[in-house]
């Protein structure tokens, strides 16, 4: 049985399926096996593409049970998986060829970790002819040291790129949600957080998450293509989540909390409002101060004034 089961989802996008097999080859770790999972696309596509990897024989090409979807292809691949330990590696994106040595190290000498994760760094890429390629690089999360489910309960701070984790960790924490359509990886993430101890690869990125903001059809990025699902799940998570607090305790702390937030958004729009007056006030003042007409008014209402002056006198 091979240590790692690599899941790779994929949906007719066979240039980054083959790139993808490639970053996998290049592992210093290599006690692993890999699951292509075909997303719905061209399944013979799909298994010419891994025929023809480095990886060939090493690589097990299935299909996702209709209708398909993220969440379907990600537990469809883990079923299937035989390693100790799983991660999830998106046909586009990428790791430092010591990723998987150093994970498995880490995760070897943490038995009480159910995961490690790694520094990530996220790479800007545009379409060059009929190629991908690299134009910039950002750090994910800069200085991020740990996975803190403070911090997961506002945004997502993971990407499944970056997670190595024990195949056990799915009989405790469940499987990806199905009736997500986005978002999976961040439900699985509060789960995890909630209850387990998770491992932090620190420093230089092992993990490099790709991002094309420009793409669109098969091309492009869930965090871009599929951003209106993103805030409608993202919301279904905390309703979800909202109501079997109030199930199990009542609505009285989400109530307060309403309140105190309804107060603090009043207060704030009255003093933002009385900043905007304030600062109109100052911009027109500052208008009559320099226009040349009204600098010349002044003058000659300034003159007028001392003539009056010395009539009277």
């Amino acid at each position: 049985m091979p240590r790692v089961s690599v899941v790779v989802r994929t949906k007719d996008r066979p240039a980054f399926l083959r790139r993808a097999l490639a970053d996998i080859a290049t592992q210093t770790f290599t006690d692993w096996e890999i699951v292509v999972v075909n997303d719905g696309g061209d399944g013979a596509a799909v298994r010419t593409v891994a025929g023809e990897s480095p990886c060939a024989g090493r690589v097990r090409a299935i299909d996702a049970p209709a209708p398909g979807g993220r969440c379907a292809a990600a537990n469809a691949g883990i079923r299937s998986a035989r390693g100790e330990y799983i991660v999830l590696h998106d046909d586009d994106d990428r790791w430092a060829p010591g990723f998987l040595e150093q994970t498995v190290d880490w995760l070897d000498h943490h038995p009480d970790d159910v995961g490690v994760m790694v520094s990530t760094a996220i790479v800007y890429e545009e379409r060059r002819g009929e190629q991908w390629v690299e134009v910039g690089q950002t750090p994910f999360w800069e200085g991020m040291s740990r996975l803190s489910l403070i911090e997961l309960l506002e945004v997502n701070r993971a990407v499944p790129i970056s997670f190595l984790y024990r195949r056990s960790l799915h009989d405790l924490a469940g499987w990806y949600d199905e009736s997500l359509q986005a978002v999976e990886d961040w439900d699985f993430y509060l789960r995890v957080a909630a209850k387990f101890s998770v491992g932090f690869l620190a420093g230089e990125p092992l993990a490099f998450w790709t991002q094309r903001p420009s793409a669109r059809g098969a091309d492009g990025n869930s965090m871009f293509a599929l951003a209106e699902l993103h805030e409608q799940d993202d919301l279904v998570v905390r309703e979800r989540a909202l109501r079997e607090w109030v199930d199990a305790n009542g609505p009285g702390l989400p109530l307060y909390i309403a309140l105190v937030e309804k107060r603090l958004r009043r207060e704030f729009a009255h003093e933002l409002s009385s900043q905007l007056e304030r600062q109109r006030h100052d911009i027109v003042q500052e208008i009559y101060d320099r226009h040349p007409l009204w600098r010349r008014l002044r003058k000659l209402g300034g003159r007028s004034n001392g003539r009056r002056a010395s009539g009277r006198s």
